[in-house]
């Protein structure tokens, strides 16, 4: 069975092939905003820029534009039978891609956290995005947005209990470095009864890890020069989160996988070489986890076994 095919009939020797999905389904249709084309959105979206933001982020939109739509996708779901004002909040704005996206496509009231390092004082600070105005790519505007700044891992959400609608958890429980529970909590504490969660984050599971480990290649991220929070310190399959978020209490209302940029599986080995082994999981093989979720039950209160070690037996489940 094939699973992938060549873009060309041909290519050089020295060339990498070029594959495009085909009996995987992990390219789901994007849930553009109503009456907008995805070239258009595209074009509005890259012209965002935060100041002195070095080069690497201009070609982030580039690479993650399918990422940023999915999420919005995930917001409107979870937002469209809502009556009255929502108030949010998105963790990890910055460079506010996704920000200005659902700030420009939703009527959400958003509040916005970061952490920059310790050399940056706790509170509330100010960054200025320069984007276009919708429709309209030659009318150049900014807009200064406030955000708090506070370490996740380290700080209290600087946020009443009870007092948003929505969370926005994304690309973010990889990089931790300690306690992902601790993290979830003080977000399940700051969501209302019933507030929704919407959580991202690459998929450890994503065909081309399977393909990398087949062929003996190392699937760890590298260090990086921004620090320990600038590595993916632990990824995440969709079991896993799934049991994560529903023993802190969550009810899982979507999850899914999905491919956001190209699939560099066939640099590594040709699928059809083991396609027909992981056909049956096919779902589970996208680049990226999607998943909302809403605040519903009890947390039970301990660390799943699964997830740490080396604790007091006493600390774990």
């Amino acid at each position: 069975m094939m699973f992938f095919k060549t873009k060309a009939a041909a290519l050089g020797a020295d060339e990498s092939p070029a594959y495009t999905l085909d009996s995987f389904p992990l390219r789901p249709p994007l849930p553009l905003p109503n009456g907008v084309s995805r070239q258009e959105l595209f074009d509005w979206l890259k012209a965002v820029r935060v100041a002195d933001a070095p080069d690497s982020i201009a070609s982030y939109c580039t690479q993650d534009f399918e990422r940023f739509v999915h999420t919005f996708g995930l917001v409107q779901r979870a937002t469209s039978s809502a009556t009255g004002n929502l108030t949010g909040l998105e963790l990890g704005g910055n460079p506010y891609f996704t920000t200005m996206l659902l700030k420009q496509f939703t009527p959400i009231d958003w509040r916005l956290g970061n952490y920059f390092g310790d050399q940056i004082p706790k509170g509330d600070a100010h960054q200025r995005v320069y984007m276009s105005e919708f429709g309209a790519l030659d009318k150049k505007t900014h807009v200064d947005l406030t955000y708090s700044h506070f370490n996740i891992e380290e700080d209290a959400f600087p946020f009443e209990s009870g007092s948003l609608d929505i969370v926005l958890f994304c690309e973010i429980i990889e990089h931790l470095l300690n306690d992902p529970c601790a993290v979830l909590r003080q977000i399940k504490r700051v969501l209302r009864d019933d507030g929704t969660l919407v959580l991202t984050t690459p998929n450890v599971n994503r065909i081309e890890n399977v393909a990398r480990m087949i062929v003996g290649a190392n699937l760890y991220d590298p260090y990086s020069g921004y620090g320990p929070y600038g590595r993916h310190n632990r990824e995440y399959n969709k079991h896993e989160l799934y049991n994560l978020l529903t023993y802190l209490g969550f009810t899982i209302d979507e999850i899914f996988t999905a491919d956001v940029h190209d699939n560099a599986t066939g640099s590594y080995l040709d699928p059809d070489k083991f396609g027909h082994l992981i056909k049956y999981r096919e779902h589970d093989l996208g680049q990226y986890i999607f998943i909302r979720a809403r605040k519903t039950g009890v947390d039970k209160g301990k660390k799943p076994a699964w997830l740490y070690r080396s604790y007091d037996s006493a600390e774990l489940e």
